[in-house]
């Protein structure tokens, strides 16, 4: 016998006690998502301490990989071992490699040690997400989720800015540790403030789901990431293997008595399309995230500085766009807001697409705005209404495929687009490939000559135009998926999300 939570309803908390419980849940969230922007703005210093330039990416790839992996096998052992468990070894985890990170002395042993914080990051953001959701009604969610929303465009802001100030002015090796307290204290206030009642029951965990998910999901997505390392063959290889795990999963999760992955609850109308949304919207959102700068710093030939600033508009108006959403949503539906977001998206994909040589830096900011503002105007509209359309036995795993599916979007995104430049640039002026890594630092374009620069500009240009092309389709997608959304369900009509609910069962 097991002891597990068995609680068919959110349980009832003090209003002060909540309070805590959501700051916990915030901070939680924070020191996942701020982890990747911070150690991004260290990089070249740990590089040049380090050395091993080779396994650069792999420094992202590692935490990626591992975090998607574990993000549905978390979500779903919440909902049998309850929350506060599986958060509190999931975030132990998350603090141990990010300990064994500072004291890293070498590249490779860098890359290991990341690994294991993505494991444990597996487990952050989906379960404050669920405990959120358990502990406030619908129509206080759509308030509160876009709290957490918010975390992440205040991460993106917040993360370069103290990654240099701890860079320039104390260690490197306090990128990684200036986390523990906040994740300590975390920790501490659920322990504190986090009350679930348990009882026994009876259950089985499905290990061979999660061996199958595990394998299945890394090995697409380490095919997909690492196509420029592997190369074509052994890309395909890797990629074939991970394609025939996942349909091994598929026949093992039918007659599984509790699948790791519950696939049921995609028949459910707006779990399907809240998730498949999710990996659209990421999936766009890294046309401005990971191929914006280029464009602005090869194509436009401003600075890294002016880059960054293009950026940091998308987190601003992501982050201004989660508050107006949750007004929205209980004001007129789901459906209302999700199309506001899916209509910016869209038109910041045309804006990226039309952006041109002369189109200059200020297009490319107004650009990344409009993406922001889609961003947050979707994301807590998918979570919200996923959560709404589930009860709590179910709650952890709906919310951790969500989750899933953005990390997936993310890392496809990036991906996909990587390959569009990669080709593009190879049908271009022989030799532009290598040419373009001096077109992006200043300090190297200035030895280039007038009609050098204008060859390559244009190999760029061109080969950027045809990822937005695509980031516009997505974005485009979004809106289609947008306006499927059931009409009239809301957080304030808990008859429409029952009917709902009753369906998926």
């Amino acid at each position: 016998m097991e002891q597990t939570v068995a609680q068919p309803t959110a349980p009832a908390v003090a209003a002060a006690r909540r309070r805590l419980v959501l700051a916990a849940s915030l901070m939680a969230t924070f020191i996942a998502a701020v982890e990747s922007t911070i150690v991004a703005t260290a990089m070249p210093t740990i590089v040049a301490d380090l050395g091993g330039f080779r396994l650069f990416s792999w420094v992202f790839t590692a935490y990626l990989l591992t975090m998607a992996v574990s993000v549905p096998v978390y979500g779903r052992l919440a909902d049998l071992y309850g929350r506060k468990r599986v958060f509190f070894v999931g975030t132990g985890i998350f603090l141990i490699g990010t300990t064994l990170c500072g004291f890293a002395a070498t590249m490779a042993a860098l890359v290991l040690f990341r690994a294991v914080q993505g494991l444990g990051a597996g487990a952050i953001m989906p379960i404050t997400s669920t405990i959120v959701g358990d502990i406030y009604t619908p129509a206080e969610r759509a308030r509160v989720q876009g709290y957490i929303s918010s975390v992440f465009g205040i991460s993106a802001i917040v993360g370069p800015a103290l990654g240099a100030f701890i860079v320039e002015n104390l260690h490197w090796r306090l990128v990684f540790w200036v986390n523990l307290p906040i994740g300590v204290a975390s920790v501490l206030m659920y322990g504190m403030f986090l009350h679930e009642r348990l009882q026994p029951r009876e259950h089985r965990i499905d290990y061979l789901g999660s061996l199958l998910l595990a394998l299945g999901v890394g090995a697409v997505m380490l095919a997909l990431v690492q196509v420029r390392a592997f190369g074509g063959p052994l890309s395909a290889a890797v990629a074939a293997f991970g394609v025939a795990a996942l349909v091994l999963l598929a026949a093992h999760e039918r007659h599984a008595p509790e699948p790791i992955v519950p696939y049921r609850l995609w028949r459910n109308r707006v779990i399907a399309l809240g998730n498949l949304g999710a990996f659209a919207t990421f999936m766009a959102s890294m046309g401005v995230s990971a191929f914006l700068p280029p464009y602005i710093q090869g194509v436009l030939g401003r600075s890294a500085g002016v880059a960054g600033f293009a950026l940091g508009c998308q987190s601003v108006s992501w982050t201004l766009a989660t508050f107006a959403t949750a007004w929205v949503m209980i004001r007129t539906s789901y459906r209302a807001s999700a199309i506001i977001g899916g209509v910016l998206l869209a038109l910041s994909g045309v804006m990226l697409f039309l952006l041109q040589p002369t189109s200059g830096v200020l297009w490319a900011v107004a650009a990344s705005l409009v993406m922001g503002f889609g961003i947050g105007f979707c994301s807590p509209v998918f979570v919200v209404s996923i959560q709404a359309s589930v009860g709590w036995e179910e709650r952890g795993a709906a919310t951790g495929s969500n989750m899933f599916m953005r990390t997936l979007g993310s890392s496809w995104g990036a991906a996909l687009f990587g390959a569009i430049v990669n080709f593009g640039l190879s049908r271009r002026p022989p030799g532009a490939g290598d040419a373009v890594n001096r077109l992006m630092e200043p300090a190297l374009r200035r030895g280039l000559g007038a009609q050098q620069i204008a060859r390559l500009t244009a190999a760029v240009a061109g080969a950027l135009h045809e990822v937005y092309l695509v980031v516009a389709l997505i974005a485009i997608l979004t809106l289609a998926l947008s306006l499927f959304y059931p009409a009239g369900l809301s957080p304030t009509r808990p008859a429409a999300h029952g009917r709902e609910h009753r369906r998926a069962e």
